[in-house]
């Protein structure tokens, strides 16, 4: 069976009559959308068919443009060295910076409509995008003028987006010595931070030691970079009238610090359950004083079934289809017309991901597939991150972009799907392994992603008097980690420098990039829990549900699912799914240690 994915329904090649043909379309349409704007913003006379016109001409040049970038990047993904695929990609996103003008020009013109819900009323096609309007006349409340937005633009270039630029640069290629087998030899950092997951005890320790010991070499450079654009943000949230970079990222989130307080009320009730596994998992490994850090991700028990890309296949899709026999065709569909492209090969970025293709109306999935039952999930999360973009289809395509907080809704649901089947035919030490697994992400997405919001959060309030010295930083991700783990991780091995690692703290555009996970894990459990409740009813309403996370805020979005994100029941019904996990966990590993 083909493992390569086809794009040819987007072009057969970067020669091809229609992408060079599309490219020069393309330059046609962004000069046209630039003169239109400069001509007839400047007053709201005729506002409603402005708008329309506005935004016909925006719908015509997003859906060439994603098609044109998706071709290039999707090349580049499985082919990184494809020289003709890097050079559009820079192409087109210099291109793209000749919208900036128009689109400024139009938050202005939104801006100076006093009734625009009475303009949007007297339109089919205005009231369809309506609250993709709402969010642009929302997002005019904090814009500066566009001789300081284009400045500031212009600035951030030298400003956040170096600083990023250089932490890039100084952690990929930061090597770190290590001895392996009698030799030291000189890794770089992603291959010593894999050797977590190895079976071999003594190399997880010694990778971690190795690691933190790696990070003195660049702490000074990081901790500039960090405070050098968490100064940016704060000046700019101040000038544009935020609050904080919090409320900022919340309300880009679609979603309000009551929705968030919820959640981590219910989490850090939680807490101690989490605590019961990290430390249930460090008697397995032989550890008394609760778990090192470098064994968070050692694995446990063993999971030895193996699949054919062609077994894979048949065991998503008949699960699928436990569910509802739309999501099992499609994901049939995304297998038979090689919309996946899962073979292993050089030249092919790891990991794996989804890309929704709204343009022609389906997906593409790169994935690594070795035979794992872990791939086989893998395939499953990113089939429902597709199954997602399957029901965004008939909208518009600026109605087809939902937030963060709601991204891992659907790829969840279908990896819970597939998980809880295994369950039920593995035998007692797969359930460890699969259970342990499960737990071990949980684990992540609530517990650590907690210590990375506390860390932030600190950071945020710190950053406003003064730069942080790296001692400072290390020391206050060590209070977040106690905070968050507790007595689940043994303090003695904790993890300081978590704020060089992750690369989410040092993008300026990003802040809080940590909720949105927790908050993805919780919706999507809450809605299993739906599931389980009134099967019929929910897969009636599911596809609904999807469709409408484009263009509404999260609490309306939610409310057609009956979940009220308000409330900390909700938040608490998802963890007593992974409460009972953890129970499951804990007596399984009792009776693993017995023999």
């Amino acid at each position: 069976m083909d493992m390569r994915w086809s794009l040819d329904e987007l072009y057969t090649s970067f020669e091809s009559k229609e992408y060079i043909g599309d490219l020069e379309r393309l330059d046609e349409l962004i000069k046209d959308f630039a003169d239109w704007s400069e001509k007839n913003l400047k007053t709201t006379e005729k506002a409603a068919h402005k708008i329309e016109t506005y935004l016909k001409k925006l719908i015509d040049l997003t859906n060439l443009f994603t098609k044109l970038i998706s071709f290039a990047s999707l090349t580049s993904a499985v082919d990184a060295k494809n020289e003709l695929a890097l050079k559009y990609l820079d192409k087109l996103q210099i291109k793209y910076t000749e919208t900036t003008k128009p689109f400024n020009q139009f938050k202005s013109f939104i801006a100076s409509i006093d009734d625009l819900d009475r303009v949007i009323e007297t339109s089919e096609f205005l009231k369809e995008h309506s609250f993709y309007l709402k969010e642009i006349k929302l997002d005019t409340k904090y814009q500066l003028s566009q001789e300081e937005e284009i400045l500031i633009a212009k600035m951030k270039n030298t400003g956040s987006k170096a600083w990023a630029k250089l932490q890039n640069m100084v952690t990929s290629t930061l090597l770190v010595d290590i001895e392996i087998d009698g030799e030291v030899k000189n890794l770089p950092l992603p291959v010593v931070r894999n050797m977590a997951y190895s079976a071999d005890k003594n190399l997880r320790k010694k990778a971690y030691e190795a690691e933190l010991k790696a990070y003195e070499k660049i702490e000074e450079t990081s901790a500039a970079c960090l405070n050098g654009i968490k100064g940016e943000v704060i000046t700019l949230c101040e000038l544009r009238g935020y609050k904080s970079p919090l409320e900022e990222t919340l309300i880009k989130s679609r979603m309000d610090e009551d929705i968030l307080n919820a959640m981590f009320t219910a989490i850090k009730e939680s807490l101690p359950a989490f605590h019961k596994y990290f430390r249930k998992k460090a008697e397995l490994l032989g550890h008394k004083n609760g778990l090192p850090f470098y064994d968070l991700f050692a694995p446990i028990g063993s999971m030895n079934r193996t699949f054919t890309y062609e077994e894979a296949r048949e065991y998503i899709v008949n699960n699928f289809r436990t569910f509802s026999h739309k999501l099992a065709a499609f994901a049939d569909r995304a297998f038979e017309n090689k919309w996946i492209d899962a073979e292993p090969r050089e030249g092919k970025r790891g990991g794996a991901f989804c890309s929704n293709l709204h343009p022609i109306k389906e997906s593409r999935i790169m994935a690594n597939f070795d035979g794992s039952f872990s791939n086989v999930i893998t395939l499953a999360h990113e089939l429902g991150h597709g199954y997602h973009g399957l029901c965004l289809t008939e909208e518009s395509i600026l109605n087809s972009k939902y937030p963060m907080p709601l991204a891992e809704t659907a790829s969840i649901f279908c990896e819970t799907i597939v998980v809880n089947a295994a369950l039920e035919e593995a035998s007692e030490e797969e359930k460890l392994s699969i259970l342990e697994a499960s737990l071990q992400d949980a684990g992540q997405v609530i517990v650590d992603i907690y210590s990375r919001f506390l860390f932030e959060d600190e950071v945020f309030e710190r950053r406003k008097d003064h730069s942080l010295t790296v001692k400072e930083l290390k020391d206050m991700m060590l209070e977040a980690q106690k905070k968050a783990y507790g007595n689940g991780l043994d303090h003695a091995y904790l993890h300081p420098y978590m704020w060089v690692n992750k690369s989410h703290y040092y993008s300026a555009e990003r802040n809080y990039y940590n909720f949105p996970y927790a908050f993805g894990q919780l919706f999507s459990k809450g809605l299993y829990v739906k599931y389980l409740e009134n099967k019929e009813a929910f897969v009636k309403k599911y596809d609904e549900f999807l469709r409408e996370t484009g263009k509404n805020n999260i609490n309306d979005v939610a409310k057609i699912m009956d979940i009220d994100v308000y409330s900390v029941d909700f938040y608490r019904s998802s963890l007593n799914l992974i409460e009972e996990d953890i129970e499951k966990f804990v007596e399984l590993a009792d009776k693993y240690m017995e023999k």
